[in-house]
């Protein structure tokens, strides 16, 4: 038989074709690389020093972890930026009448809870109007302010507060986060502070509680991001924060890989946070500082209420020394009850107390107070009550300041509180002569609450000050809106602080955020707010994926 030549010729087309189909395959492998791309997932692990009390935003005051966490659960109607601008939060727009007395927030469209409940003004008149009754268990102050104010809701986006007379600080009360009327309404107001609900609360804010759970059992709190506040979506499934009982607890488990990131590093641990090659480290100017409060008041040692003795202790006081090396320079130095960031502040006016030695005795030796050794006065030691909260930071400047005080004959007995309800209690009762205190000042400049003298009663006017002309003047820029009529008053106010110094100020914090190199793609601003650390947390990623992609130069020519 003849062989078939046109078999033949199919089944070397059939070979031909199946070598070419292996070399490009071949060559296609060969072009095709795996890389590692970020990949969706992870819980991101933050610690910090202390254990929240209730997280819920009428409550959280008093309570730096409080506070730290419900900027991230709720809102308020409005927020301020670092620049003291009062910028939108779930109000859209707001407006003032021509007599003051009444201040109109319109809601933005389309507010949810977290838990897919709408938001209207029924849960705005609801929050604000817990803190009118006499059994709120919150601070007194916010009971005397909201009992003054008439509340009327307009419609489900609209709500007005008439005031009993013009009160500019009024805006910055419409900060506070607002709670959710359908899960607290049948609570008693009593009650507020004990309920469930501020354990695993629902709010409006950029971040969620989990449902679930006990962190008063475990020590650690897992939050969401909201899919309404990040509509892109993002990378890190949750956050969890951890909690510790000292800053050495929390820094060894930042060491040890335990957590990602520290919130609020004391800077004594700076050196030792930026040794870690791991470690990156953030900072930022603070909207708080620290002073130290004379008591003035009757039951302060009577030496203190001399002027000259107060001027004394400032001048005896290095206070860039006691930045640089207490506090690896984290820290800024200025006087007055202002940050210098707040519109109200007058660096210009203000006394700055330099490190004088020589003028501290000066003015002892002319008080009567005489060394050497201790300084005398008939027969009496100049010695002080010294209280400072017992945390690394608090206790190395109170050492410092006793120390330096030393220098000048001056004898600071030191004691150490154990927590912040132990020092505002010290701090009210005024069984102290001075005092180192962290303040939170407003974003208002409103200092009333803080220096007049019916807050010496009502207030945190815990230094006693006296002052009829200062109070007065505070009154006054209260009951005006534009900032332009209110300075006046305000320079009044502190040309009256410069004469008495009350209070000497420190320092003005600095914010060091520790953040751990597995964390990709996050950068940190200025933390004015503890949200704002959170800003660029939609393009934060700790898993990767691999993928297939061409190989890199391998395209035709």
């Amino acid at each position: 038989m003849k062989p078939d030549i046109r078999w033949q010729a199919l089944l070397a087309l059939s070979g031909l074709a199946l070598v070419l189909m292996l070399l490009s395959y071949h060559v296609q492998s060969a072009a095709l690389c795996t890389v590692s791309v970020p990949a969706a997932g992870g819980t991101f692990i933050e610690g910090i020093v202390g254990r929240p009390t209730a997280l819920n935003p009428l409550l959280s005051d008093p309570y730096p972890v409080d506070r730290e966490l419900v900027d991230l659960i709720f809102d308020g109607l409005v927020r301020y930026d670092e620049t003291g601008q009062v910028i939108p939060a779930l109000a859209e727009t707001w407006s003032i009448s021509e007599d003051g007395l009444s201040i109109t927030f319109t809601l933005r469209d389309g507010l949810t809870w977290h838990d897919g409940q709408p938001v209207t003004t029924e849960d705005v008149a609801f929050t604000y109007g817990l803190m009118q009754d006499d059994s709120f268990p919150g601070p007194s102050h916010l009971i005397s302010l909201w009992q003054s104010i008439t509340i009327t809701p307009l419609d489900e986006s609209n709500i007005t507060f008439t005031l009993a007379q013009p009160y500019a600080p009024f805006i910055e009360a419409t900060t506070r986060g607002i709670l959710p009327a359908h899960l607290l309404n049948n609570v008693p107001v009593a009650d507020l502070a004990t309920v469930a609900f501020n354990t695993v609360p629902v709010g409006t804010g950029p971040f969620m509680v989990q449902p679930g759970q006990d962190w008063r059992q475990t020590g650690r709190l897992r939050l969401s991001p909201n899919p309404a506040a990040w509509r892109q979506g993002t990378q890190l499934s949750d956050i969890e924060f951890r909690f510790f009982s000292t800053a050495d607890d929390l820094f060894a488990a930042f060491r040890n890989g335990e957590i990602q990131a520290v919130d609020g590093l004391p800077p004594t641990m700076i050196s030792d946070a930026a040794s870690l090659s791991s470690a990156r480290l953030f900072t930022s100017l603070a909207p708080r500082y620290s002073a130290v409060y004379f008591n003035v008041s009757d039951s302060g040692m009577p030496a203190l209420r001399t002027k000259e003795v107060r001027q004394a202790l400032a001048y005896g006081l290095d206070r860039t020394s006691l930045v640089d090396d207490l506090l690896n320079g984290q820290g800024v130095v200025f006087d007055g009850p202002y940050i210098p960031e707040n519109w109200a502040s007058r660096p210009d006016i203000m006394t700055h107390y330099s490190h004088q030695p020589e003028t501290a005795s000066s003015l002892l030796d002319a008080a009567g107070w005489v060394g050497p050794g201790v300084r005398m006065r008939e027969g009496t030691p100049l010695t002080l009550r010294m209280i400072a909260l017992d945390q690394p930071e608090y206790r190395a400047v109170a050492e410092e300041i006793v120390r330096q005080w030393m220098a000048i004959g001056v004898d600071a007995q030191l004691t150490l509180l154990p927590d912040i309800d132990a020092m505002r209690l010290t701090l009210s009762r005024r069984h102290y002569d001075v005092a180192v205190v962290e303040i939170a000042p407003p974003n208002d400049p409103d200092l009333y609450n803080f220096w007049s003298q019916e807050a010496m009663v009502r207030g945190q006017n815990f230094a006693g000050w006296n002052n009829r002309r200062a109070s007065e003047a505070l009154e006054s820029a209260r009951q005006i809106y534009p900032r332009n009529e209110r300075a006046p008053y305000y320079e009044a106010f502190l040309r009256q602080f410069d004469g008495d110094l009350p209070a000497l100020t420190l320092y003005q914090h600095v914010n060091t955020y520790v953040l751990s190199d597995t964390v990709r793609d996050a950068e940190i601003g200025r933390i004015w707010h503890p949200r704002d650390r959170f800003n660029s947390f939609a393009s934060w990623f700790i898993n990767y994926r691999d993928v297939t992609v061409n190989c890199p130069g391998d395209g035709a020519n």
